[in-house]
């Protein structure tokens, strides 16, 4: 390269430098955005001083450390047993959700029947009607069957999972078909051919499905407090919504925050054991055959 070449290469190198460094303070002012608002809660769940109002503009700190919050919320209500409740709901949620969505896209994905394209078309399809305007239909028809305050009201629905089966099928067309045929010549079944080849490799999806099907039943509230009677079922975010009618807890931000930082917990473990495979799915989702 001519010196005169390299003197014009300088001035790109700057304004790349320069872009590089635009977005990067952009991403950390967004990152604040975020961050800020959670670390006010944590903080203020430990302030006893913040029992009857919150001050603004926010203290990073504490002015009265104290333990009380987290005992008066667990006093309040039994916030061990919603949680509880909420564990179980969503851990029989995704066993059942993530092995429907697998099963269904590995059949879409290597099988290739007649009409599978239709089937996955009427199943996206399904996706795009809310929540809301198959709500009552849904509570009438557990009603009439006798499944309403009961938890497979939550096991049965988790059967029809039309975005894990898209994501399955996106994933598994990516592994080679080559071992699907490699094991039905050797004389394995097709259900073995799943599980004992591509299940292994599904981890990283299967770990993407765990972390978004968690999200969204630990925070879903309508459908718990439509299809749950009794109050020793009720899920945390039920419990949550208690405090704004038990004895005043409304008045007192210290313990709902305290309330609220205990129910993020289980989300934030989740996401700190499975996001490697998450990223794990990012990363092999470039996979030719």
């Amino acid at each position: 390269m001519t010196q005169q070449g390299a003197l014009a290469a300088v001035p790109g190198k700057r304004r790349g430098s320069a872009g590089q460094w635009l977005i990067a303070m952009i991403l950390l002012a967004g990152s604040l955005v975020m961050i800020i608002p959670f670390l006010w809660m944590v903080m203020t769940s430990f302030d006893w001083g913040a029992r009857l109002n919150i001050s603004f503009p926010p203290k990073l700190w504490p002015e009265e450390p104290s333990l009380k919050p987290y005992r008066a919320a667990f006093t309040n209500i039994p916030m061990t047993k919603y949680i509880f409740n909420s564990l179980f709901i969503s851990v029989g949620v995704i066993l059942v959700s993530a092995l429907s969505a697998l099963l269904s896209g590995y059949a879409l994905s290597k099988l290739r029947f007649k009409g599978s394209n239709a089937v996955l078309l009427l199943a996206l399809s399904t996706m795009m009607i809310p929540f809301e305007m198959t709500m009552i239909p849904q509570y009438l028809l557990f009603s009439k069957i006798g499944l309403i305050d009961s938890y497979w009201a939550f096991y049965l629905p988790a059967l029809n999972y039309a975005f894990g089966t898209f994501l399955a099928k996106a994933f598994i067309d990516q592994l080679p078909s080559a071992l699907r045929e490699a094991a039905v010549i050797d004389g394995a079944r097709e259900l073995s051919v799943f599980w004992r080849i591509y299940l292994p490799l599904c981890m990283p999806i299967i770990a993407t499905m765990i972390i978004l099907l968690f999200l969204g039943v630990w925070n879903d509230m309508l459908w718990p407090l439509l299809a749950l009677k009794s109050a020793s079922k009720y899920t945390i975010q039920i419990g949550l919504a208690m405090f704004t009618y038990n004895n005043g807890i409304n008045q007192q931000p210290a313990i709902i925050m305290a309330a609220t930082t205990v129910s993020l917990i289980p989300i934030v473990v989740v996401y700190l054991f499975l996001q490697r495979y998450i990223i794990e799915s990012i990363a092999l989702s470039g996979i030719k055959q």
